[in-house]
């Protein structure tokens, strides 16, 4: 009897692609087979891609802004049917028993692996997936539109949602990308004043479009110094992937306020103790979000109008489209659709 197959785009060592045919095997306890619609292409994908896992000569599937439809059921799985159309992000479901867990910390669970990286993720016709990582994707919401939600955009509503301001208070954006150009909407829809900033006047136009009263040039002004002259931001959300670039958002926050770090950068952030004691500011760092704040998330940007910017692409291009995407052009996502 023949296997059925699917297929797949798998990466060995580094950046070594390979368009291959697997087994398409049955969910085991509590997971579920996924038929995949669309996959984003996100940086964080570099893990998979660019040799970065315990052992890169092990065959990797990346990507984990995945959108399919349930094909497939696994013991122990209640709440997922065959036919429904959910998503699944960076992290690949929590196992609901290690100390974070039993205390509600599931973005912080201890065995909890990432899709794309411990699992093997949606550049591929299928994947399997653990049920509680699942997210149910709102009726109306395109798959090529809601995968970079998933991850990028769950990444900076969740950051969003840890600032504590009143609507109306002044929040920033720092970085006008693939993470900040969701941010602005996110920070204009949940009721916030918002500032972009960005390197060059290039993005004002897009930033003004997104929702921006402000737009920042922190090529042309100290970004700290313009966020002061505007009052005080009560909060930061700092997306580009430099500590540098990062530093001297610090003394823009108003007393209280709150640097909310999700670009994961080279070289470290640079700041005076005093500008944290002396306005009792702090840094935090944002790792993503739980299944159900995806689903949150979703609901929301269904229902305000948040919407990725994307370019799409056929799944065989996945090696193209990672290349594009680490060569900072994208304008903001690519993602991967399966039917194209």
């Amino acid at each position: 009897m023949t296997m059925p197959t699917y297929r797949a785009i798998e990466v060995t060592g580094t950046r070594n692609f390979s368009w291959v045919e697997r087994e398409l095997g049955e969910p085991g306890p509590g997971h579920v087979r996924l038929k995949v619609l669309a996959c984003g292409v996100c940086h964080s994908d570099v893990l998979a891609v660019e040799g970065m896992r315990p052992d890169p000569s092990t065959p990797a599937v990346p990507g984990h802004e995945i959108v399919g439809v349930v094909d497939a059921v696994g013991p122990g799985v209640g709440s997922w049917r065959v036919g429904d159309r959910v998503g699944v992000g960076f992290l690949g479901g929590h196992c609901g028993e290690c100390e974070y867990c039993r205390r509600g910390d599931f973005v912080n669970c201890e065995d909890q692996p990432w899709m794309g990286g411990g699992l093997d993720g949606g550049y591929a016709e299928y994947v399997l997936a653990r049920g509680s990582g699942l997210v149910r994707i709102p009726e109306g919401l395109p798959a090529t539109e809601a995968a970079p939600l998933l991850c990028a955009g769950l990444t900076t509503f969740t950051a969003l949602r840890g600032i504590d301001g009143a609507p109306g208070s002044l929040v920033a954006v720092q970085g006008i990308g693939g993470l900040g150009h969701l941010a602005v909407q996110y920070a204009v829809q949940l009721g916030f004043r918002v500032a972009a900033i960005a390197r060059g006047g290039e993005k004002a136009e897009l930033a003004g479009k997104l929702g921006a009263d402000h737009y920042i040039d922190s090529t042309a002004e100290d970004p700290g110094e313009a966020l002061r002259a505007l009052g005080g931001a009560v909060g930061v959300v700092a997306t580009a992937a430099s500590g540098a670039s990062m530093s001297p958002l610090v003394p823009g926050l108003k007393p209280r306020g709150r640097l909310m770090v999700v670009g994961a950068a080279p070289d470290p952030l640079s700041v005076l103790t005093s500008d944290l004691i002396f306005g009792t500011r702090s840094i935090s760092g944002s790792l993503t979000g739980s299944s159900i704040d995806n689903e949150d998330n979703l609901r929301f940007a269904a229902a305000r109008g948040v919407r990725p910017l994307t370019e799409v692409m056929a799944l065989s291009e996945a090696p193209k489209a990672y290349a594009h995407m680490m060569s900072g052009q994208a304008r903001f996502r690519v993602v991967l659709d399966t039917a194209a």
